[in-house]
């Protein structure tokens, strides 16, 4: 092995460690089976606030996890179909074509209980800084 090998290994795993615990951080924020990826993040004309655009993907049989936004949440169902379970609600069967708001801070879930991945685009105006989706306790 060479003096720069050995001087540049614990730089590599070094990188290499923190490129992995961000990778597993990201994963473990979503359910397996749950996809959302945000396709763009702008202000809006209310201070403290942004708008998040995300296409969510949720396989055949999985629920989403209970869950609250810090700002609203208004999806529309682009493929696909499951439930929406909104606390103190009844559950609200949703297909393509469907659309839903839910307020800022209501606890939610979704499944998919179709036999296709249900596919959506969430938009969400929400506070800046906090994290997208918080996990209901």
């Amino acid at each position: 092995m060479t003096a720069h090998a050995v001087t540049a290994s614990p730089l590599k795993r070094s990188l290499i460690a923190i490129l992995l615990l961000a990778s597993a951080s990201t994963a473990l924020a979503q359910n397996a089976g749950l996809r959302r990826s945000v396709v763009q993040k702008n202000d809006v004309s209310v201070e403290g606030r942004e708008a998040v655009v995300a296409r969510v993907e949720i396989d055949p049989g999985v629920q989403a996890g209970r869950h609250s936004h810090p700002g609203d949440e208004i999806s529309y169902v682009l493929e696909g179909e499951g439930e929406l379970l909104v606390d103190g609600e009844p559950p609200r069967h949703l297909k393509a074509g469907e659309a839903f708001v839910i307020p800022a801070g209501k606890v939610h879930d979704a499944r998919n209980t179709g036999s296709a991945v249900m596919r959506l685009v969430g938009v969400y105006v929400v506070e800046k800084g906090k994290p997208l989706a918080t996990p209901a306790k």
